[in-house]
């Protein structure tokens, strides 16, 4: 096996190296995932860890059925609607001024049913007037620097967990790099989860010699906690919800659907431009479109958050060159399981943020390298003055717009993330500039090196 080749049958290295590549992708995935609904909690509403974790792994699975087994996606929870859950959370007028937080939850979820929805509506549109017009609007001059935002708009996060404690968050990312260059045989193509394990060693020796950390209100806490732990059940089923539909509740989640839209366009680019496949193209935006959608509308049916592409998993792809999207699979299983382990779930969960701040430094990053690989690739010529003009704004309406744009729409907030603010930038300036001579499937300017087959 020649370590420089992508391998694009995992069953050539046998079962039991298949498993462990399956969890690898599980742990990449599983801090950001669980992440949400402990948010979600603190804003006070009941989303569960276990739902959560099993529609993750339903959706993934959905989503694969979807596109031909083709894609080598994981779809975790989503953080773009993070603030939709927050606005209904506070919400204390009309219906929801007595109303207790599980049915507030119920209502929330019935917003998400609809914007997953709406990806099927984006879907048939694509398919009635064919994915070659639709990309007309998304050359790689747009998905480009929007794959490059995506990347830098999650790096604070990685810096910021890596801060709880750096000497922990720098053995994970030393690990990952030591396994990744110098590393031989099945370790080669395993470094995230080594330099989770390593990381995860040293953080138990740590925190039994005493180790603490800022709890963030003046004070320590132990560099791990439990807690959790000691009172979790070993096995329990996940506590579904069924959602419930209000006007309100729409109005604040659907729109959320307009930005997610745009970023499931970009992390299709970012995952195309890693396998050397345009999946755009084959088997389909409108499929990868109508996984998504059915992966959120599917969660939120049953009192899980809305499900996106996740690109943590992106950068496990490039670091391992294990591009089978059986892989994927088996990662989607292992979150089911855990699903219904609860102890599990939390051993995993009191894995220091450190550690995952450690291991998001390298991955974070390989997606906005791979941002620019795919304007290298693609020839786009930044010496053009309206290709300059496109890269330039969508690069600072995505880093710029942190806390996104909130309007009121029916008297109800809605914000616009920034990455969809500058994916739509990018759409509108590409639209309406002159020099538009980019033709999706044709142009060898825009596709060669793209992996297109025709």
């Amino acid at each position: 096996m020649n370590p420089n080749q992508p391998i694009r049958d995992a069953r050539q290295l046998g079962t039991p190296k298949m498993l462990i590549l399956g969890l690898q992708h599980m742990f990449a995935m599983f801090g950001a995932t669980i992440l949400v609904p402990i948010l979600v909690q603190q804003y006070g509403l009941p989303l569960d860890i276990q739902t959560t974790l099993f529609f993750a792994g339903i959706g993934t699975l959905f989503f694969h059925v979807c596109t031909k087994f083709k894609v080598p996606a994981f779809l975790g929870s989503s953080f773009a609607f993070l603030g939709g859950f927050n606005t209904m959370a506070n919400l204390n007028t009309g219906i929801y001024a007595a109303m207790s937080p599980q049915d507030k939850l119920a209502y929330t979820c019935g917003g998400i049913v609809v914007a997953g929805l709406l990806y099927l509506v984006l879907a048939l549109i694509i398919r009635v007037v064919g994915v070659k017009k639709v990309m007309r609007f998304l050359p790689p001059v747009v998905t480009g620097p929007i794959i490059v935002c995506i990347g830098l708009t999650l790096a604070p996060s990685a810096v910021s967990n890596a801060s709880t404690c750096w000497p922990l968050a720098l053995i994970a990312l030393a690990t990952i790099i030591i396994f990744n260059i110098w590393g031989k045989g099945m370790f080669k193509i395993i470094p995230i989860l080594m330099g989770v394990i390593i990381s995860y060693i040293a953080a138990l020796i740590m925190n039994a010699c005493g180790v603490t950390i800022s709890d963030g209100a003046g004070g320590v806490k132990p560099l791990m906690d439990f807690t959790a732990v000691a009172q979790a059940s070993i096995l329990g089923l996940p506590p579904f919800q069924i959602a419930k539909f209000d006007l309100t509740a729409i109005l604040v989640m659907a729109p959320i659907a307009l930005a997610t839209m745009m970023e499931h366009i970009g992390d299709m680019s970012a995952i195309s431009a890693t396998v050397g496949e345009n999946f755009i193209q084959k088997p389909g935006l409108h499929r990868t479109l109508v996984g998504d959608g059915i992966a959120t509308a599917l969660a939120g049916m049953f009192g899980g958050p809305a499900n996106t592409t996740y690109g943590e998993n992106t950068g496990v792809l490039v670091l391992s060159k294990v591009h089978d999207p059986r892989v994927i699979r088996l990662a989607a299983v292992y979150a089911i399981i855990l699903s219904f382990i609860p102890k599990m779930a939390d051993i995993i969960g009191s894995m220091p943020s450190a550690i995952v701040g450690g291991v998001s430094f390298i991955l974070y990053g390989m997606i906005s390298a791979i941002g620019v690989r795919n304007i290298v690739e693609n020839n786009v010529d930044l010496t053009k003055s309206r290709n300059l003009i496109i890269a330039a704004v969508i690069l600072v309406c995505g880093l710029g717009f942190s806390s996104g744009l909130t309007f009121v729409v029916a008297g109800t907030s809605v914000t616009l993330t920034g990455l969809a603010i500058a994916a739509l930038a990018g759409i509108i300036l590409n639209a309406i500039l002159p020099g538009n001579d980019y033709e999706f499937g044709v142009n060898p300017e825009g596709d060669q090196n793209r992996g297109i087959h025709q």
